[in-house]
């Protein structure tokens, strides 16, 4: 018993670390790529939205096609490699131009996504259920705490450097990262399961419509909120990075709260998370000042918070060791294609609505695919 309690304390703090350095750079490079695009290459919105699509397109290829094919021990070689050129790429992206920033965004997406799948996999490995499902709570709180530290260094790094030079101050983040991704647990099976067949796996389906409740609006608010807050409200740079700190303080907190006490019936979290995201939409739209902006994105914190984690839980719930890398690998792919499609998108309609309605907006496909998850599975053994 203390043995399996050492094991897992261990494992916990490895996954910790390698959560936080893998997710604190992730964000960085998806957060700031749009602004050095739009504030130091000069592109315009739309462009910028398809420079977010670019590194999104090859991270949706490396989590749906690349990865889900590769056995356990090829796959653990990828990921130690992939971590290694994150840090290489940030040193790029410091001395990018216009043409350069495209090349080193395709790369950068397409290593991160040999990166995120493994190691939510990684989290979902104990063979006892209560304790598989503490510690994805436990990655998605990691992954909440990444997105404090990360945003608050760079908002404090703003205040002394130019958008080229955040990248240099995240190295020493990735070089962790790579030294500990040595320490990653993968699956010990003979054969994984991909494919068709996985496709099908009821686990997968929840947790698409479930996140599609969130990552819709979260897809569009990395590439774009920083810019919003910037445009709507004259802020200056560190202002407008900064807007990111309380919707991650919030999420962080909801997470620790899912770790210590998880959730063993999702139905009433999630539907509360989906009215909260709405209302938070809705928001946006009004909110008269820059206060209560931030108080409108904090609100939104708590469905970012709180959605993911469950979604991850609905995969563990629903499916065995043998196909869960597919699994994590497809439903990741799904969010890369949120966020291939909708910062396009969103860029887009903002040319002709502006990007406060045009965010707004994004209400409907949040109610429209909320009521069919609840449709098929309010009644499912997944989410009682």
């Amino acid at each position: 018993m203390t043995e399996n309690r050492n094991s897992l304390i261990l494992a916990s703090i490895i996954l910790v670390l390698m959560t936080v350095s893998a997710r604190s750079v992730n964000n960085m490079v998806t957060t700031t790529v749009p602004l050095l695009g739009k504030y130091v290459l000069s592109l315009p919105d739309s462009i910028v939205g398809l420079l977010s699509t670019v590194m999104f397109a090859f991270t949706f290829l490396s989590t749906s096609y690349l990865n889900p094919r590769l056995n356990a021990q090829l796959r653990r070689k990828v990921f130690i490699a992939s971590n290694v050129i994150i840090a290489l790429s940030l040193i790029l992206f410091s001395y990018s131009n216009v043409i350069t920033i495209w090349i080193i965004s395709a790369l950068a997406g397409l290593v991160f996504g040999f990166i995120m799948p493994n190691l939510v996999t990684a989290a979902s490995l104990t063979k006892d259920r209560r304790s598989a499902e503490r510690l994805l709570s436990l990655y998605s709180t990691s992954l909440s705490l990444s997105l404090i530290i990360g945003p608050a260094l760079e908002s404090y790094l703003l205040t002394m450097f130019n958008y080229r030079q955040i990248f240099l101050w995240f190295l020493p983040l990735a070089i962790l990262g790579t030294i500990i991704s040595f320490n990653i647990k993968f699956p010990d099976v003979k054969r994984e399961e991909s494919g068709i067949s996985v496709l099908k796996n009821k686990g997968l389906i929840a947790s698409i419509l479930s996140i599609t409740t969130y990552n819709v609006p979260f897809a569009a608010f990395t590439t774009f909120l920083a810019i919003l807050a910037k445009e709507r409200f004259d802020l200056s740079n560190f202002e407008a990075y900064s807007v990111f700190l309380p919707f991650y303080i919030i999420s962080f907190l909801t997470r620790l709260s899912m770790t210590i006490r998880p959730f063993r019936d999702l139905r009433m979290p999630l539907l509360v998370s989906i009215l909260i995201t709405i209302a938070g939409l809705i928001g946006i739209l009004y909110a008269p000042s820059y206060s209560l902006f931030l108080v409108v994105i904090a609100l939104l914190g708590i469905p970012h918070g709180s959605i993911f984690p469950m979604s991850t839980i609905m995969i563990s719930r629903a499916t065995r060791i043998e196909e869960r890398n597919a699994v994590n690998s497809y439903f990741l792919a799904y969010n890369n294609i949120l966020f291939l499609l909708v910062p396009a998108i969103v860029g887009f309609i903002a040319i002709f609505i502006g990007l406060t309605l045009a965010i707004t907006l994004l209400v409907i496909p949040v109610v429209l695919s909320s009521i069919l998850f609840f449709k098929m599975f309010w009644n499912d053994e997944i989410t009682r």
